[in-house]
């Protein structure tokens, strides 16, 4: 399941053509859930890729630097750990 919030957005839709046409400081928020593949890879020279895929066929896809990658390892590391100690 993927759910987007989109925060005050304002788009047009002119000539089958969707264009946002609202101011530049705007935000979103995406979730995936259900997800049934996970991947990264390499991605340009400073970054990782995060792809997901969800059990409906919703994808997410998310680019980060090195230490924001290495970040969540850690996070990663801890959350499974504490998993683990409660099973």
């Amino acid at each position: 399941m993927l759910t987007i919030d989109l925060d005050d957005f304002m788009f047009e839709l002119k000539d089958g053509a969707v264009k946002h046409v609202g101011p530049s400081n705007r935000t979103a928020t995406v979730k995936l859930y259900d997800v049934t593949e996970a991947e990264a890879r390499p991605f340009g020279d400073e970054r990782v890729k995060l792809a997901f895929t969800a059990d409906d066929d919703n994808e997410a896809e998310v680019a980060l630097f090195s230490a924001e990658a290495e970040a969540l390892r850690d996070e990663l590391d801890e959350a499974l750990t504490d998993i683990d100690e409660t099973a």
